[in-house]
């Protein structure tokens, strides 16, 4: 099978995906989900004409004299009512978020004014309107202001309080089953063989995928045997996990077992092997209505592989508006040359400062070994090199995904 491009890729991934079923939560479980359906207001906002300030209801027209003494005939705070219309010459003691009584139609504010008894003098002549919050300034009933796919976090939790709704539709996280496979991993903790390695992919994916609003399902690591890795397989469909992520196994070793087990269960292979580097040997599938994604055993393969199409799978499934992956994609100066590139398209590890303009400079790292784990926590982003690029020489500008 000759490689695709990752253009041709993710094509293939994302085609049929649907979004995951919804599901309603309480305002205050809701945050950091997506919204599942449009969502209008219930309420006019403010459902009446309010004091923007604390202060006093007049007529417009009776501020022009600073001499002319207005009687005061009460007042109204947040959460009452004044009965009655005010006449000409009178005012009213109010409070910010008071509805403005019948009569009036500015607010004069309470530092501009001078209080004798029940007499008032305006030291300012207002405009009709001043410091009034017209009814529906902020929305109206009806009006849909929580679009679909909209992540939900603090604003518009508030916001869709002030709309009166208690609840609100959202996506069902999506459970994504995570497999590692290889008789040389070990779990973290654990003293490895003197042929064995810490298995540690499984721990960065599952953050990455509670990061892009998953739910991560551990199915530990499965040794290389066809029946051990079947079973894990079989645990995943009986829980209808939303998607199975493999770890290793998928290449193209004589114990590279992941396809043939798949196979076996029914997995229709969409693609396998990807014009990029790191991450060529990377696979996709679907099991009935389970997407199958096999990453690749190295760590940093493994991990940019999460990041291009793990995330982007994910931002499918919770029907996002904007996603949540590959957000950080920008541009900045090259600060040493790179070589011409060959077919694939590659994703070189690179640090991140400014120069004395305040420009965006990258250093690609010497050493891009997929293997290298640490060299990824120490980078800020990694350069996207297309396939066929040619050299570029310091000095030039590049593309590049931040990685914070």
């Amino acid at each position: 099978m000759s490689l695709i491009s990752i253009e041709e890729a993710l094509d293939r991934l994302l085609k049929d995906v649907k979004p995951t079923a919804s599901e309603s939560l309480p305002l205050l479980e809701a945050g950091e989900r997506v919204l599942a359906q449009d969502v209008a207001a219930t309420r006019t906002q403010p459902p009446f004409s309010a004091s923007a300030m604390d202060g006093y209801a007049v007529k417009a027209a009776d501020t022009t004299d600073p001499e002319r003494a207005l009687k005061v005939i009460g007042e109204v705070a947040a959460g009452h009512n004044f009965d009655g219309t005010l006449q000409d010459g009178e005012a009213l003691r109010i409070f910010t978020g008071a509805p403005v009584p019948a009569g009036a139609d500015a607010i004069l504010m309470q530092e501009n004014a001078r209080r004798d008894g029940d007499s008032l003098f305006c030291q300012e002549s207002v405009t009709v309107g001043k410091f009034i919050r017209p009814a529906g300034l902020d929305f109206q009933e009806g009006q849909i202001l929580l679009k679909a796919g909209a992540p939900l976090g603090f604003r518009e939790l508030s916001l869709a309080g002030a709309m009166n709704h208690a609840s609100l539709p959202v996506r069902k996280k999506p459970v994504v089953a995570i497999l590692a496979n290889g008789d040389e991993l070990v779990e973290p903790g654990q003293t490895p063989g003197p042929n064995q390695i810490i298995a540690s992919n499984q721990v960065g994916i599952a953050e990455f995928v509670k990061n892009c609003g998953g739910i991560p399902m551990m199915l530990g690591i499965a040794p290389d045997q066809p029946e051990e890795i079947t079973a894990r397989v079989k645990q995943t469909i009986k829980a209808k996990a939303d998607v199975l992520v493999t770890l290793g196994g998928a290449s193209v070793g004589d114990h590279d077992l992941i396809q043939d087990v798949l196979g076996a269960e029914g997995m229709e292979l969409g693609f396998w092997r990807i014009a990029m580097r790191p991450g060529k040997p990377l696979m996709a599938g679907a099991l009935g209505q389970m997407k199958v994604l096999g990453l690749p055993g190295n760590p940093v393969s493994s991990l940019v592989c999460a990041l291009l199409f793990l995330g982007p799978l994910l931002d499918k499934m919770l029907g996002r508006s904007v996603p949540l992956a590959n957000q950080g994609v920008t541009k900045a100066t090259l600060t040493a040359d790179l070589p011409a590139n060959d077919l694939r398209q590659d994703y070189l590890r690179a640090s991140l400062s400014t120069d004395a303009q305040g420009n965006l400079t990258t250093e690609p790292f010497d050493k891009q070994d997929s293997s290298m784990l640490a060299l990824l926590t120490k980078a800020d982003a990694l350069i996207v090199r297309p396939p066929h690029a040619p050299a570029a020489s310091a000095g030039e500008k590049v593309e590049l995904l931040k990685l914070r």
